[in-house]
């Protein structure tokens, strides 16, 4: 616990410091960039949602299945 409890910081830790230097050093405007930037990460999290409805469906067929009485051999 303790260990992914620090990758999960270290993980925070490097992406905020990305995300700083890629503002800092950015060739366009702020608002440009920060446009830009809610974009991608509105994509990102419809492909997510989609992906995690794909998943659930998937996986709610597979527990009705194993739930379903096995037929009479």
């Amino acid at each position: 616990m303790r260990r992914t409890l620090s990758f999960f910081i270290g993980v925070l830790l490097g992406s905020l410091t990305g995300a700083v230097i890629a503002l800092l050093f950015a060739p366009e405007s702020g608002l440009d960039l920060r446009n830009r930037l809610r974009e991608r990460t509105d994509n990102l999290a419809t492909e997510i949602r989609q992906a995690a409805a794909t998943k659930r469906i998937e996986l709610q067929e597979r527990l009705d299945t194993l739930r379903a009485p096995k037929a009479q051999e």
